[in-house]
């Protein structure tokens, strides 16, 4: 059986700008993401990486353009789409990892339950299934099982950034935005959690976009680069071709940074 080749982007973004008065978050961003790949974005603290993330996911509503994603219907702007219609996108197909894991977690709710609610916001109803399937995932982001019944409260930052992720990824999204994933910790817990992140969307065919300022985890994430400085684009490419051999001087400079720590 031959592979069918695929001639529509999973998501296109065109002319997309957001400013807070007279300072710019981001501006005329345009780019394809296509189904299966993972997109970095990169930029000092103010570049504008973060509203160009929230944008993108709905969370905050641009000025201008538009954020096409590849449905059942064909290509639907998210940006002009109905608040409960993109609610359910952000329940089904897409998925967002917080930096701060607490942000993505309901904190009182145990740790089988916040992973079982996700499942029962699309539906699901029968709790044996519901906690199978819960058992599973946290199985899968190497949490014990006799660790269910605890809340977040009750676990280490990795632990809950891994929760979080199992929270995310149990409906089985398309599309994951994730905002600084591995910020704030410990540098062995970060290598840990990136192997799991890495191993997760090569076992689901995700497609991926992820802010960070740590070049280290592009690297090892994302096939595709963007580097942003005060709210534009300098900068795209392949990751390696991008990082190897960097043309724009803003790059150059976040590179030699880098290296010379």
């Amino acid at each position: 059986m031959k592979d069918i080749a695929v001639t529509e982007p999973l998501l296109r973004v065109e002319g997309l700008s957001k400013s807070y008065g007279r300072r710019i978050g981001c501006e005329n961003v345009g780019f394809d993401l296509w189904p299966g790949e993972v997109m970095g974005i990169v930029g000092e603290s103010g570049s504008g990486k973060t509203t160009l993330l929230n944008c993108l996911a709905g969370h905050l509503a641009p000025d201008t353009g538009r954020v096409l994603f590849d449905t059942d219907a064909g290509m639907v702007d998210t940006v002009t789409m109905s608040e409960p219609a993109r609610r359910m996108l952000g329940r089904t197909d897409w998925a967002f990892v917080h930096q701060h894991a607490q942000d993505g977690l309901r904190m009182n709710v145990s740790a089988g339950g916040n992973v079982g609610e996700r499942l029962m916001a699309v539906g699901a109803r029968h709790y044996r299934d519901i906690r199978e399937k819960a058992v599973d995932w946290l199985d899968r982001v190497e949490i014990a099982e006799d660790r269910m019944d605890d809340r977040p409260t009750a676990f280490s930052g990795g632990m809950r950034q891994r929760l979080q992720i199992a929270r995310n990824l149990v409906t089985g999204p398309r599309l994951v935005f994730m905002d600084e994933p591995t910020g704030g910790l410990d540098v062995s817990v970060q290598a840990r959690l990136l192997d799991l992140l890495r191993g997760l969307v090569r076992e689901m065919g995700l497609s991926a976009i992820i802010v960070t300022h740590d070049l280290a985890v592009v690297r090892l994430l994302a096939d595709r680069l963007m580097v942003m400085k005060s709210g534009q684009v300098v900068e795209t490419g392949l990751t390696d071709q991008v990082l190897d051999d960097p043309q724009h001087g803003y790059t150059q400079l976040l590179v030699s940074s880098v290296l010379q720590v």
